[in-house]
């Protein structure tokens, strides 16, 4: 089954699963309740947004620059900078590592890139024991799921699910406290830090100027992630690059409050290499492998490149109406909702992931909460006009569209035929397009013109 058409049937499914989306309207309302009042810190939040639109266009506008800036300072500092131009090649390095620290186990903070190639299951295939420690991660991990959202990775699991899960798969009286569940992944995954040889973790940006990232969080995991096991591994997309360290002040505050409407999150850390020989914590060496995967394919399109200003705080998959109605797993991709939309057809099979495109009702909400103001309902445009420009929709479309063009542009043949026949056109080329649950739309038997000149007597 194509992706196209999985989607298809994922979201007929998802749309009318009332429990599904009575879970998600909960938590969604309590995001939106926390980003309101998050957002109150802010005396002119347009303009933090202008600025921090501004610094990122500059950043990826000269990302050549800024990436060999980085790689020369985190060298210094005794850190060790790989080039993965996409998946297969980031796995083949990260690989390398493994066998060369003959490592069995693994514990990962959160991060999207590790998704977005598939780092979990290539690893597990090879034997490798993989610990997912971010709380959220963790419990889609024990349900063997994906993650439901970039930011919120089981937002679709009630209370209820967790405790159910964690009755089932830790073998733990049932319990729904809340405190008493993260006390319980808490204590399970004290000894994996300790016991694991590689610790791997993400990065929300990368520091040009020192040589650094910066990782965000709200649990600490990341921390203990990047601490206690000898080897640190850190995968990032390339466009995750800041100019300054300096621009931190900016950029933490705007992606807390967007992402969880806290003015800053719990946890924020700066690292910039393995530990050096007077610190007494740290990682005995330290990788970044900086992961290209499709990303210069989207620099290379003017119209496009804004997309990788995107800081992944989640904002348009909560604004969006469609997510919120189909949900993340119906997307089938590591990004989903409006962002992942635009960018995943250019880092996975364009014709395969075109679809994504078309999953939106141009609304605009995405747009008018993106924090860096990324224009992402119109880049959605320009994804289904490159679609046409490459000829990758049906026949039967193109066919539909140029009887339409045809009797759009003449009067006389857009007046021919009656409401009956249009009514029979509709019904034969839209019926599955349009879908099973809505009614396609009646066309008058007269239209307005054919009624204007009978009324004056105009042939």
């Amino acid at each position: 089954m194509s992706e196209s058409s999985q989607f298809l049937k994922a979201s007929e499914k998802k749309a009318f699963d009332l429990a599904h989306r009575k879970t998600i309207q909960f938590n969604m309302g309590r995001y939106q309740t926390a980003v309101n009042i998050g957002k109150s810190i802010y005396l002119n939040e347009d303009l933090a947004r202008h600025r921090a639109s501004y610094i990122k266009t500059q950043a990826i506008e000269n990302l050549d620059k800024y990436l060999l800036e980085f790689e020369a300072n985190f060298t210094k500092n005794g850190g060790k900078v790989i080039w993965a131009r996409d998946a297969t090649e980031a796995l083949a390095e990260i690989w390398k590592i493994f066998q060369k620290k003959n490592a069995k186990s693994v514990v990962k903070s959160k991060t999207m890139v590790s998704e977005e190639i598939g780092l979990n299951e290539f690893l597990e295939h090879n034997g490798i024991e993989v610990v997912e420690t971010d709380l959220g991660e963790y419990i889609v991990q024990l349900a063997g799921e994906k993650p439901y959202h970039i930011v919120t990775p089981a937002m679709h699991k009630s209370r209820k699910d967790i405790a159910e899960l964690f009755q089932q798969k830790l073998k733990i009286d049932y319990t729904e406290d809340p405190q008493e569940l993260t006390l319980t992944a808490r204590r399970l995954l004290r000894n994996k830090y300790l016991q694991a040889e590689i610790g791997i973790s993400g990065a929300n940006f990368l520091l040009a100027d020192v040589g650094g990232i910066a990782i965000t969080e709200n649990e600490g995991n990341a921390r203990l992630s990047t601490t206690f096991p000898k080897t640190h591994i850190a995968l990032v997309g390339i466009e995750k690059i800041l100019p300054s360290i300096n621009d931190l002040d900016l950029f933490w505050p705007l992606l807390a409050t967007s992402g969880t409407g806290q003015q800053v999150t719990v946890y924020n850390s700066i690292i910039t290499g393995p530990k050096k020989s007077e610190e007494t914590d740290g990682p005995e060496e330290m990788y970044v492998i900086l992961i290209d995967n499709g990303r210069t394919d989207i620099l290379a399109d003017p119209e496009k490149r804004q997309s990788l200003n995107c800081i992944r705080c989640g904002a348009c998959l909560n604004a969006c109406p469609v997510y919120k109605t189909i949900g993340g797993h119906t997307y089938h991709s590591a990004y989903s909702g409006p962002i992942g939309s635009v960018i995943t057809p250019h880092l996975r099979d364009f014709e395969e992931f075109k679809h994504m495109s078309y999953s939106s009702s141009l609304c605009g909400a995405c747009t008018s909460v993106c924090p860096v103001k990324i224009d992402i309902h119109n880049l959605l445009l320009y994804n289904r006009k490159t679609a046409v420009d490459r000829g990758l929709t049906l026949s039967s479309e193109k066919f539909a569209f140029s009887m339409w063009k045809k009797g759009m542009l003449n009067r006389k043949t857009l007046n021919m035929t009656g409401g009956t026949i249009k009514n029979l056109a509709l019904a034969s080329l839209f019926k599955h397009a349009w879908g099973n649950r809505r009614n396609l739309p009646k066309v008058a038997p007269k239209s307005f013109n054919v009624m204007w000149r009978e009324k004056h007597g105009l042939k």
